[in-house]
Order: structure tokens, then sequence, then C-alpha cells
């Protein structure tokens, strides 16, 4: 089991008098749990994902976020009990992704000339790199060094490019990855076809989304943040991305922080909890039928009762 826990936290952007955006944001998601984060344009909901993730257009001016996992939380790796609460904040974005925090985007990027198959494998190997880092004992550390190989601080990035090296370099060969994703892709109703085409280059919006789907699920993260992956959706794709998402927490035990605009995807993706932010602050909190309220009325009865509490 996973715990997300964001306690008071205080951003701004990350420039010389930069808008101050969280005001003090409290939220804690767990393994297992749908949160959907609902709220008009410009609330916070985006820059709280990306700060979840470690973007740098950021500045986190107060408050913790932390990251708390069981011992038995990695197939590969027992977690030790000093190892078992992380500071977020104190890490770098693969660092967060190694301990299972994904980060859906709204606007996935185009990158032609690589094949998503290609992406994916070595955005696993990275990541299981990653993690054996994160937990590697210090004498193996110190050893290491001793022999003059590079501590994980002496690091500078990778040694050499993805691109680089034989095909089965990795954790993860290729035959053994072929198998991971045509089992991820028939979970997800996905035509196999994608994983030979360039990533995200000349998909529709909804394969874009579709996509963002599948890298979590072969991720397996113990936290996805989703954000706003319901935009621009068909009701077709709308129902193929939900079911990716169900099966993140039902399959895989994931955690779902999903922002959203819209009820309709709450339709597919019943939340355990509804979080509505208002001015960089969780101002309601409820069941599935806050998101039901919302689309009948509106944002503006949440923000009277913040004023008239204030």
């Amino acid at each position: 089991m996973a715990v997300l826990e964001i306690d008071n936290l205080q951003a701004k952007v990350a420039e010389d008098d930069g808008e101050q955006i969280l005001r003090g944001v409290n939220l804690e998601v767990k393994s297992d749990e749908i949160h959907a984060l609902m709220g008009p344009n410009g609330s916070g909901k985006s820059t709280l994902a990306k700060i979840i993730a470690g973007h740098p257009a950021y500045e986190v001016t107060g408050g913790n976020v932390f990251l708390h996992i069981e011992e038995d939380e990695f197939d590969d790796i027992e977690v030790p009990e000093d190892l078992q609460t992380w500071d977020l904040l104190d890490l770098e974005p693969n660092e967060r992704a190694a301990l299972g925090i994904f980060l859906g985007f709204q606007y996935p990027a185009e990158i032609e000339g690589v094949t998503m198959v290609n992406f994916l494998r070595t955005a696993l190997n990275a990541k299981l790199d990653e993690r054996e880092e994160l937990f590697e004992d210090e004498e193996e550390e110190e050893a290491e060094a001793a022999e003059g190989g590079d501590t994980k601080e002496d690091a500078a990035g990778y040694d050499t490019s993805p691109m680089e090296g034989p095909a089965d370099e990795g954790e993860v060969g290729v035959a053994e990855f072929q198998e991971i994703l045509q089992e991820k892709m028939e979970q997800l109703d996905m035509d196999e076809k994608f994983a030979n085409r360039y990533l995200n280059a000349g998909f529709s919006g909804g394969e874009k989304k579709q996509n963002e789907v599948l890298q979590a699920a072969i991720l397996e993260p113990s936290i996805a943040v989703l954000d706003e992956i319901d935009s621009g959706l068909d009701i077709d794709r709308l129902q193929d991305v939900s079911h990716g998402i169900n099966a993140l927490r039902d399959e895989q035990g994931a955690g779902i922080l999903q922002i959203t605009h819209y009820q309709r995807i709450l339709d597919y993706v019943e939340p355990d909890h509804v979080h509505v932010m208002i001015d960089g602050e969780i101002a309601k909190s409820g069941g599935a039928e806050l998101a039901e309220t919302l689309e009948d009325e509106g944002y503006d009865w949440v923000r009277e009762e913040v004023y008239e509490a204030a």
C-alpha cells in the first residue's frame, strides 16, 4: 500500500515576482482509491499535478509532499523500515517516478523517430534501474566508490543515450517486454499496430490519452496523477480510457488522482472521493454525489461557502 500525503502545500511560479498559485493544499491519496479533483480554470489543479511530479516551472514556498510505502510495495525490492517514507520535494522527477509516481499529461508531446515500443521499454528499464539505486545498500555504494565507480551523488544523468547499446540492454529484454506490452494493450483494447508508430506522432487526441494510460499500465505506478485525461475524447474513446483507469486501480492497485472538469468520465470511473479546488486550496470534499451537484450547479455555490466561512 502507498499513501501520497500533501500537507499545507504552497507554491508559486518559479520566477521573480511569480504568481502564488497554491495557498495551502491538504490531500491524501491511498492505493486502491480514486480521487477526482475538480474546480474552475486557474484554480491550481494542473499546478498541483506538476509539483507532485517535480516540474521545475514551479517553486514550493511552504508545506510538504510525502510518499509512504510499505515493505512489500515492490515485487523486486524489500523496502527497509527507514526508507518507507520519502519527502518527494527532495527528489528529482526520475526518482519520484522510480518510487511509483506517474503523471499523465493533459497535452502529451509528439516525438518523431522514437517508436512507442522503444520508448516504453526504455522508460520501464530506466525506472527499474533508478529504483535499484534508490534502495542500494550504503555499503554497496561505498564499495563501488572504492572501486572507482560513480556513486549516486556523483552521477550526472545516464551514462549513455537510451538509443545506444545492444537491443537487449536493461533488466527487461525485448522478448519479455513484447509479452508485457501485448498483455497491456489487450487489457486496454488497443490496436497492436500502435506499438510501432512514433510516439504520439499523428495520433488523435483520444489516441494520445489512451497512450498515457498504456504508459501507466506498463510502469505500474503506486500513485497515478491524471491531468484532464478525459478532455477532447469522444464517447467511444472515453469508455476505452475509463476502462484503463479502472484497471489501474482494480488490477494493479494504484491510487488515482484524476483531475477533470466534467462529470461525464465519472460515470465510467466512479470516484471514492471528490475534491473541489478554489483559488489554490481544497475548498470542499465529498463523495461521488458532489460531482453530480457540481455538474448541475457549477462552482459558484462552493466559492460563496468559502467566502462566508472566511
